[in-house]
């Protein structure tokens, strides 16, 4: 089974900045994308950022292009995410994922980013 182990959220003020990690184990990949999502309350979940495995290609959400940043170590295992420039709007709770086969297959548990007005 695979994990992924996030960290990084928690409260922040408007125009403020916030970095997020998420760590893969359990199985080892090749050539794995991987992504950022949240979801905010009463919400669907949405597609934030990703990354493929060379770390050329990022794709944003036209909502963070601009302040958020999606990188990769994959000597790690990890993908971070830098939000600058927070709006209230981007309080969620924000998913790492993995795609091995060009499905998002395996989920994090999620972290809370709240920014407060």
């Amino acid at each position: 089974q695979v994990q992924l182990v996030e960290s990084g959220g928690g409260l922040v003020q408007a125009g403020g900045s916030l970095g997020l990690s998420c760590a893969a184990s359990g199985r080892t990949f090749s050539n794995y994308a991987m992504g950022w999502f949240r979801q905010a309350p009463g919400k669907e979940r949405e597609f934030v950022a990703s990354i493929s495995w060379s770390g050329i290609n990022t794709y944003y959400a036209d909502s963070v292009k601009g302040r958020f940043t999606i990188s990769r170590d994959n000597a790690k295992n990890t993908v971070y995410l830098q939000m600058n420039s927070l709006k209230f709007e981007d309080t969620a709770v924000y998913y790492c994922a993995v795609d091995d086969d060009g499905r998002w297959d395996y989920w994090g548990q999620g972290t809370q980013v709240t920014v407060s007005s």
